[in-house]
């Protein structure tokens, strides 16, 4: 596993690759969830469990299901929040305490092109003014409002588009306006693209 540094310290990020042994990491409670998914999604799940009961490990916690609710969103250790993501070669995981970290997303892709049809879906009009051609090519903005998507919605129980969300790079924001919130925004960028969107808690 590979822990990934974040700008927030109190943030555990890692990744790993997805390996054919990764579904026997699941615990029963986490099959049951998974009902009849066929084995590549059980691996995929199973990799980025591995990765979250290792960063959870390094807080003092022994390994622990995380089952999904029905709305998918995964369920931590009482004063955690975390977020699992994978692509077809790749899981990744983050958490923190919940003290520090009020919400918590992330979302891994390959470093690839993305697909140009897609561009018009996934970046706003605003987006395709404020960024060029080549930016927009690439999987950035598609991982950072995924990964703002998995912070909002255990907040909020709603759903988003992506264009219900605007990212500013250069600021390293990510804000909702149908809710008014704004969320923190961290990109990591090698042989995969990974996007990272958390809020503090009020006081902090």
């Amino acid at each position: 596993m590979e822990i990934i540094p974040s700008d927030q310290e109190n943030i555990l990020i890692g990744i790993r690759p997805i390996e054919r042994a990764d579904e026997d990491a699941l615990f029963s409670s986490e099959v049951a969830v998974l009902g009849h998914a066929v084995a590549k999604v059980r691996r995929q799940s199973g990799a980025a469990r591995i990765i979250a009961r290792t960063l959870l490990g390094e807080l003092g916690f022994p390994p622990t299901p995380i089952p999904k609710t029905h709305s998918g969103v995964p369920t931590w250790p009482a004063g955690i929040v975390g977020s699992l993501a994978h692509h077809g070669t790749v899981a990744a995981a983050a958490i923190a305490e919940k003290r520090r970290v009020a919400a918590l997303g992330i979302d891994i892709e390959p470093n690839e092109p993305l697909p140009e049809d897609l561009i018009e879906l996934i970046a706003t009009p605003r987006e395709q003014r404020m960024y060029g051609l080549r930016l927009l090519q690439r999987r950035d903005l598609f991982v950072l409002k995924e990964a703002v998507y998995k912070a909002y919605f255990p907040l909020y129980m709603a759903f988003l588009e992506f264009q219900d969300v605007e990212i500013d790079i250069n600021a390293r924001l990510g804000y909702v306006p149908r809710s008014n919130c704004t969320f923190l925004l961290e990109l990591h960028t090698s042989d995969n693209v990974i996007g990272l969107a958390y809020s503090l808690p009020e006081r902090m």
